[in-house]
C-alpha cells in the first residue's frame, strides 16, 4: 500500500463509501494520485487486492491506506467523505497531523450533535445551534486548518460511477479553496460551480435529506407525480425557513446545492433517504430498514435534530414535524398525508428578500 513514485499531485480522500469512492475516481481520472483511507483494515486489504470499492472499480491512480495519519502527511488537500456520526472522532484523530497549510473539502451531508458533559436537553435547556454543528465548523473547532470547504449538489454516486453528466458546488469562504476544488474535480462530465456561502451550501445538503424521506413515502404509497411535486415544492420552502433560522440564506437553496440536490434525492431510488421513506410506506419498520442498509441515510438523524431546533427557534416546520411523528410511531403514513393535505401552508413564496 506504499506510495508509488509519481509526479502527479497527491490528494487524500477519507472514506471509501459510495460517494468517497466516486470522488476518488474522478480525482484520479483528472490525473491526481489519490490516497484513499479505509478505516477497517480487512476491508482495506480486500479493496487493495480486488480494486473494487462500494461496487465501483478503482482507477489505477488510487492507492489504499489503513493508516489515517498517512493522509495528512502525504497530502495537502484532503476530501473527507464519511457519515456525520463519525466526523468528530475522525477529525480529533486527524488533528495532531494537520497544519494550517492543509485544505479540507468535505462531502458530508449531515449535522454533528454535540452536547457537552452529557447535559440533558430539556425545555429549560433546549437544543440550539450551539449544540448542532456543520462539518466545516467541526473542522475549524478541532484543528488548525483554516481553508475549509464543502462539496454539495445532485451527485448520486452510482450515476457518477456510470460516467453520466453531473455538477456540484464547492463552497468556501476562501476563493482559493473553490479554485482548488474546481481544478481537481472539473471535467467534461462533471461541472463544478463555486460559492462563498459555506454554511448555506452545507445546510442545503443536510436539510434536503428530510424532504427526500417524505418524497419516498409518497412514491411508496403511489400517490402520483402531482403529489410528489407538491411535496417537493413545499419542502423547499420549509428548508429555506429552517436554513435561515440556522444561519443560511434563501439564495443558497435556490441553486444547484439546494433545489438541484433536492430534486435528485426526492425522485431517485438511488437516494438512500428516498429509499427509507419508500420502504416505510411499504410497511417495513425503521429498524428493519436501517439494519439492512449498507450505508447511512442521514435524513433520519436530521429529522430528529431539526424537529428540536425548530421548537427552540419557534420555526413552524410541518413536514419535518410530521416525519418525526412517523419515525417515532406516533402517526401512520396515511394519517400524515391526510394531515399535510389539510395543513394551512404559508404563502406561496414570501422568503425572497433582495436585500438579504
Amino acid at each position: 500500500m506504499g506510495l508509488k513514485s509519481t509526479s502527479r499531485e497527491i490528494v487524500g480522500v477519507i472514506g471509501a463509501g459510495s460517494f468517497g469512492t466516486a470522488i476518488s475516481n474522478i480525482l484520479a481520472e483528472n490525473n491526481a494520485h489519490v490516497i484513499l483511507y479505509v478505516r477497517d483494515s480487512e476491508k482495506a486489504k480486500k479493496i487493495s487486492k480486488e480494486r473494487v470499492s462500494s461496487k465501483q472499480k478503482l482507477h489505477d491512480n488510487i492507492e489504499i491506506t489503513n493508516i489515517l495519519e498517512e493522509v495528512p502527511q502525504k497530502c495537502e488537500i484532503i476530501f473527507p467523505m464519511i457519515p456525520s456520526a463519525n466526523v468528530r472522532d475522525m477529525v480529533i484523530k486527524l488533528a495532531p497531523h494537520l497544519r494550517p497549510y492543509h485544505v479540507l473539502i468535505h462531502g458530508t451531508k449531515g449535522f454533528d450533535l454535540f452536547v457537552p458533559n452529557k447535559q440533558k436537553i430539556t425545555a429549560s435547556n433546549p437544543l440550539t445551534r450551539e449544540h448542532v454543528k456543520t462539518i466545516s465548523e467541526i473542522i475549524k473547532e478541532e484543528t488548525s486548518v483554516l481553508r475549509v470547504g464543502c462539496l454539495a449538489g445532485p451527485n448520486l454516486a452510482r450515476e457518477l460511477d456510470q460516467r453520466k453528466p453531473a455538477a456540484s458546488v464547492v463552497a468556501s469562504h476562501f476563493d482559493e479553496v473553490v479554485s482548488i476544488g474546481q481544478r481537481l474535480l472539473k471535467s467534461d462530465r462533471f461541472m463544478i460551480y463555486g460559492s462563498r456561502d459555506l454554511i448555506g451550501i452545507e445546510l442545503c445538503g443536510v436539510l434536503k435529506n428530510i424532504i427526500a424521506v417524505g418524497a419516498g413515502t409518497i412514491e411508496g404509497m403511489d400517490l402520483g407525480e402531482n403529489a410528489k411535486s407538491l411535496f417537493i415544492s413545499r419542502g423547499l420552502v420549509e428548508m429555506v425557513y429552517i436554513g435561515k433560522a440556522l444561519g443560511g440564506n434563501a439564495q443558497a437553496f435556490l441553486g444547484l446545492a439546494g433545489v438541484g440536490d433536492l430534486v435528485a434525492t426526492c425522485t431517485s431510488n438511488l437516494s438512500r433517504n428516498f429509499t427509507v421513506g419508500y420502504r416505510l410506506a411499504k410497511g417495513e419498520t425503521l429498524d428493519e430498514i436501517i439494519e439492512s442498509m449498507d450505508e447511512v441515510a442521514e435524513g433520519v438523524k436530521t429529522i430528529n435534530i431539526v424537529t428540536q431546533l425548530a421548537e427552540s427557534y419557534k420555526v413552524r416546520c410541518p413536514i419535518t414535524e410530521t416525519l418525526h411523528k412517523i419515525i417515532h410511531n406516533r402517526m401512520t403514513i396515511q394519517e400524515a398525508h391526510g394531515y399535510l393535505m389539510s395543513f394551512p401552508f404559508r404563502a406561496e413564496i414570501d422568503f425572497i428578500d433582495t436585500n438579504d
